[in-house]
C-alpha cells in the first residue's frame, strides 16, 4: 500500500507541463474553457482564433529596420466611479436616482439598461412618487421599502425599524403602521407583508367580493393555513363548517395566489449550458457528434510566425517558448474534445435503450465500464463526464447523468436507480389523489414487477424528486 502511494506521488511529481495542462482542460466545462482560453489569447500573441480577421504582413524592405507590428485591440470603456461607493440613504428624502451620473456629466450605460427592468425597490418608489402623501409620510414609506427583502416581505418588525430611525425625528409606531398600510396598497399585491399568511390575505382582500369561496379562503389563510398545508381537510371542514366543494374552491383560489410577490423583480444571474456533443438518430442508429459551437477554433498567428521565420524579433527565445505553448494548447484542446466524443459515443452505445424508450429503460452503468471499454483511466472518465453536456431529442443532460447505482431484481438482474425514479414518478402521477400511494405500497407494486426496493429506498428517491409524502399528496 505504501509503495503504491509513493508510486502515485512520484508519477504526479514527474508530470510534464503539457500533461498537466491536458488534465486541467479535461476538468473544465465549456464555459470555463473559453474563459481560460481568453487568458491565453491575451498572454500569448502567437495564439489567435480562426475567426479573427487575418492580419496582412508585408515583407520588410532590404536594409530597412522592421516596422513594429501590433494587433488591433478592442477599446473598452470603464466606469470612472470608484468601485464599492454607494450613495447614503436619507430617510426623509426620495431614494437616489437609478441612473447615477459619471464625473464627466454623462450617464453611465449600464444603469440605463437596468432601468428597463426595475428592481422591486425602484418599482415601488416610482409608485410612491405618484401618491398624494406628505413628504414625511413618503419618507416613512421609503424607509419601509428599503427594509424589504427580495421576496417583497418586511422581515424586520416595525419596532426594530423605529429603533433604527434617528431619535430626533420622533417617529411613532402608529405613524410607521400607517406607512405600512400605504405600502401594502402598492403593486404587486401582497408586498410589505410580514408573514406568508398576511401576504396571501392581502391578495385575497384585493379580489372582488363576489368571487366564490373568497371569504372562506380569507378565513383559512388567516387562522388555518398550517392545516391546509398539512392537507388536514377533515379538521378544516369541522372547524370552518364547510363542505367538500366549498373547501376545494377555497383551496384552488389560495393556490392561484403568489406567495412571493417580489420574486419577479429579483435580479438573478442566468447560467447557460453549452452542450459539448449532439446526439441524433440517423437510420435507426444514434450518432454522436461534437457541437461546433462549443469547439474553440485556434491557430498560430501568421504575422508573428513570419516574424520568427525572418528572425526579425529581438526576443526570439521568448517567442519560441510562446510558440511551443500555443502548439501545446491547440493540441490539448483538440485532444480534450476527441476524448469527450469517445466517452459520449461509448455512453450512447451502453444507454441506447434510454434514447429509444426514455428513463424507464436506463441501465445501470459505472465509470469503470466506460474506462475499460476505451482503455482510459477511471479518473479520466470522471473528469470527462463532469460539467460536460449532451444535447439529445429528450433534452440536455450532463454526461454523469447516465451513470448510477442499481438494485437487484428477482431474476438476478439489475435495475438502475434512474429507471426506478422514472417508475416512481409514473406511479405517483397516475395515483388517485383521494387515496395516494404510500412508500410501502409503491415498494410492493415494484416488487410485483420483479424489482426489489426497500421502503426507505423509495422514500429517499421520492425526496430526491421533490415528491411530497403521502399525507401532503392527498386531495379532496
Amino acid at each position: 500500500m505504501k509503495q503504491t502511494l509513493q508510486l502515485k506521488l512520484s508519477q504526479q511529481l514527474t508530470l510534464t507541463p503539457q500533461l498537466q495542462q491536458s488534465i486541467r482542460l479535461l476538468q473544465l466545462s465549456t464555459l470555463e474553457l473559453n474563459q481560460e482560453l481568453e487568458k491565453f489569447l491575451m498572454e500569448n500573441p502567437l495564439l489567435e482564433r480562426e475567426d479573427a480577421e487575418p492580419e496582412s504582413v508585408a515583407p520588410p524592405p532590404n536594409g530597412a529596420q522592421r516596422e513594429e507590428y501590433a494587433s488591433s485591440a478592442v477599446e473598452t470603456q470603464t466606469n470612472d466611479a470608484p468601485a464599492g461607493d454607494t450613495p447614503d440613504i436619507d430617510w426623509f428624502t426620495d431614494a437616489p436616482s437609478s441612473s447615477p451620473r459619471r464625473e464627466d456629466g454623462e450617464e453611465s450605460e449600464y444603469p440605463q439598461l437596468a432601468a428597463c427592468m426595475p428592481t422591486l425597490g425602484e418599482y415601488l418608489i416610482g409608485q410612491l412618487a405618484l401618491t398624494q402623501l406628505s413628504a414625511r409620510d413618503k419618507s416613512l414609506v421609503n424607509a419601509l421599502i428599503v427594509a424589504l427583502d427580495e421576496g417583497g416581505y418586511l422581515s424586520q418588525s416595525l419596532e426594530e425599524i423605529v429603533d433604527l430611525l434617528p431619535p430626533e425625528l420622533e417617529v411613532s409606531l402608529e405613524e410607521l403602521q400607517i406607512a405600512l398600510h400605504h405600502l401594502q396598497s402598492f403593486d404587486p399585491t401582497g408586498v410589505g407583508a410580514r408573514t406568508p399568511a398576511e401576504c396571501l390575505e392581502l391578495q385575497l382582500r384585493a379580489l372582488p367580493s363576489d368571487i366564490p369561496a373568497r371569504e372562506l379562503a380569507i378565513d383559512i389563510v388567516h387562522a388555518h393555513l398550517e392545516a391546509l398545508a398539512a392537507h388536514d381537510f377533515a379538521r378544516l371542514k369541522r372547524q370552518l363548517h364547510c363542505d367538500d366543494d366549498s373547501l376545494r374552491q377555497a383551496q384552488h383560489l389560495i393556490q392561484s395566489l403568489n406567495p412571493h410577490p417580489g420574486a419577479e423583480y429579483a435580479v438573478s444571474e442566468t447560467r447557460y449550458i453549452v452542450p459539448d456533443v449532439i446526439v441524433r438518430k440517423v437510420k435507426n442508429s444514434w450518432v454522436v457528434s461534437l457541437n461546433p459551437d462549443a469547439m474553440p477554433k485556434l491557430r498560430i498567428n501568421r504575422m508573428y510566425a513570419e516574424i520568427m521565420q525572418n528572425k526579425l524579433h529581438s526576443a526570439g527565445g521568448q517567442m519560441s517558448n510562446q510558440l511551443q505553448e500555443a502548439r501545446w494548447l491547440i493540441k490539448n484542446v483538440q485532444q480534450r474534445f476527441e476524448t469527450i466524443l469517445r466517452v459520449a459515443q461509448a455512453i450512447v452505445e451502453q444507454q441506447r435503450h434510454f434514447f429509444d424508450h426514455g428513463e424507464v429503460a436506463m441501465r445501470p452503468l459505472v465509470l469503470r465500464e466506460i474506462a475499460e471499454a476505451l482503455g482510459l483511466h477511471e479518473s479520466t472518465v470522471s473528469r470527462v463526464t463532469t460539467q460536460k453536456f449532451m444535447a439529445t431529442p429528450r433534452g440536455i443532460f450532463e454526461l454523469k447523468y447516465f451513470f448510477g447505482s442499481h438494485v437487484a431484481t428477482e431474476t438476478g438482474g439489475a435495475c438502475s436507480a434512474t429507471a426506478i425514479r422514472a417508475l416512481l414518478k409514473q406511479l405517483v402521477h397516475a395515483e388517485d389523489g383521494k387515496k395516494p400511494l404510500s412508500d410501502s405500497k409503491i415498494s410492493q407494486i415494484l416488487g410485483e414487477q420483479g424489482i426489489v426496493v426497500a421502503r426507505r429506498t423509495i422514500a429517499k428517491y421520492r425526496e430526491s424528486l421533490n415528491i411530497p409524502p403521502v399525507s401532503l399528496r392527498k386531495s379532496l
